[in-house]
């Protein structure tokens, strides 16, 4: 298993919310495509990925919980259960440290929840969406709740790299798990602002 390593200091504070990131593969993986590391998610052997998940995140009031200390390591054969949702050990072991430990006491369960949140979705085609006139980031929102119904836009979180392309979408929950509005923070990019979806053609 990979060895993680804490880029930040442990803090615990109460949760007030929870962020689900999910990562738009074909973005990140941009120039990853030989990387070892990567090579579950980039290389193509393992098929191709649209959005996967980057991690659930507990939030709190101003800041957010992570680094909680934890004996507990993750398994491999945990691992290889969520590689279709999140294809990388690396990432799996880097959010269970640093975030997952914060909410559950065991590695089984942050990601039980993680596979019941991502299991709940219903993925709209980026792909397709990436090739309509005059893209915006109000049009995904759009696209993200006519597949999500439940779901109300304030609540979709998009963040694009500094050259406007989609990186991850942020959806904002609260403590009960139901999608609320997000905070400056998760909101991100605006309605109106210009967007840019590779396809990794």
């Amino acid at each position: 298993m990979p060895r993680v390593q804490p880029d930040g200091p442990a803090r615990r504070v109460p949760i007030t919310a929870y962020t689900f990131a999910l990562s738009w593969a074909p973005e990140f993986c941009k120039g990853r495509e030989t990387r070892p590391a990567d090579a579950v998610q980039c290389s193509g052997r393992s098929g191709r990925f649209g959005l996967v998940v980057h991690g659930l995140w507990p939030e709190g009031r101003g800041t957010w919980p992570q680094w909680c200390p934890t004996a507990r390591k993750l398994a491999p054969a945990e691992v290889r259960r969520n590689l279709c949702m999140m294809p990388s050990a690396r990432m799996q072991a880097n959010e269970w440290a640093k975030h997952g430990a914060c909410m559950v006491r065991r590695p089984e369960t942050y990601f039980r929840v993680t596979r019941i949140l991502w299991s709940s979705l219903r993925l709209p085609d980026l792909d397709r969406l990436s090739k309509e006139d005059n893209l915006t980031v109000g049009m995904l929102r759009d696209r993200w709740t006519y597949a999500n119904p439940a779901w109300p836009r304030e609540a979709v979180g998009v963040k694009l790299n500094p050259r406007g392309w989609l990186q991850e979408l942020r959806l904002c929950y609260d403590r009960k798990f139901m999608p609320e509005a997000c905070d400056k923070r998760r909101t991100g990019a605006k309605d109106g602002a210009p967007l840019k979806i590779w396809r990794g053609l």
